[in-house]
């Protein structure tokens, strides 16, 4: 039997969860603060509408999502796990990371599975990028440097790093395999207070170095991840079609009596099962509920994601 999932948030990202859930066999509820939102959704996947007050303690609910504003996820994830629920909370799962931590610790507690939505985690060009460095077909990883930018969206709470960075830093923090031991952010507000461009420099451990650069304020969309190893270079670039979405390049570098001399080869694109990043995600959260398991994006990693954002956050007058 399928667990009973009901999403809690019937903004845009919300009902993308109550769609993809549907199409899995498992959405049971939906819920917003928005009474006449929730019955719409109901109506139209054939569910039941259940306020959120009511919803955290119905006892035919066996996990929820929260879509909600990130100022209000730890207050009703904490809620969800006291009351029972396994809970799927969206990036970013607070705006502290004590709140976070809050959150992890009382799901820990409550014996009860925490999974984060960072979702690219399980887009299948990643998955295959993830492979190709296990493997050792990049050699050592040196460098990995992400380009997320775009216009909007805009919003009140949390700027371009916050908005746009945590699925990169998930991706950056699987590859790297350790938290950064330094970190440096950058940003500059145009519209308000809030950044609209982002850079994040960060040094690892083991001498990797990584970068990130978001925007909400770019004429262009960039989804882009690069990775420099001492093989080769790869890039998973999701505004690619399906059969160029991972690139490999073989480039050469060497010393020649004293001079650095480089061969340029032309990439090659490595073959990616297609499938929405989305359904995988939440194909991956019903298997945790079912078997128990630990999440591949659990909440420690959230956590070490919202260290590395609030470290990286400029705070402008």
């Amino acid at each position: 039997m399928k667990a009973r999932i009901a999403v809690l948030g019937c903004g845009y990202w919300g009902s993308n969860h109550i769609r993809t859930l549907k199409s899995l066999g498992a959405l049971y509820a939906v819920s917003d603060a928005n009474g006449a939102r929730a019955e719409g959704f109901a109506s139209e996947q054939e569910c039941l509408a259940i306020a959120p007050d009511e919803l955290i303690r119905r006892d035919d609910v066996d996990a929820i999502v929260l879509a909600l504003p990130p100022q209000f996820h730890a207050e009703f994830a904490i809620a969800a796990v006291e009351h029972g629920k396994d809970v799927l909370v969206e990036k970013p799962i607070a705006l502290t990371v004590a709140d976070a931590e809050r959150s992890v610790a009382a799901a820990r507690t409550n014996h009860r599975v925490f999974m984060v939505g960072h979702v690219l985690r399980f887009h299948p060009a990643f998955e295959k990028l993830k492979e190709l460095i296990d493997q050792g077909e990049l050699g050592e990883v040196r460098y990995v440097h992400s380009h997320r930018l775009g216009l909007g969206k805009f919003h009140t709470e949390n700027d371009a790093l916050w908005d746009l960075a945590p699925h990169d830093l998930s991706m950056i923090l699987a590859i790297t395999g350790t938290a950064p031991v330094e970190i440096r952010g950058e940003g500059a507000a145009l519209l308000d207070h809030l950044s609209d461009f982002a850079h994040l420099h960060m040094r690892f451990p083991n001498g990797m170095r990584g970068h990130l650069f978001a925007s909400r304020l770019n004429p262009y969309r960039e989804r882009r991840l690069t990775v420099v190893g001492t093989k080769a270079m790869a890039v998973f670039d999701d505004v690619e079609p399906w059969e160029r979405k991972l690139a490999v390049y073989r480039h050469e570098v060497w010393q020649d009596s004293g001079q650095w001399a480089f061969t340029q080869n032309e990439p090659s694109y490595v073959p990616v099962e297609q499938g929405m990043p989305l359904t995988r995600e939440l194909q991956h959260f019903m298997e945790c509920i079912e078997t128990r398991a630990e999440p591949r994006t659990d909440g420690e990693e959230a956590i070490r994601v919202l260290q590395i954002l609030t470290a990286g956050t400029i705070v402008h007058d």
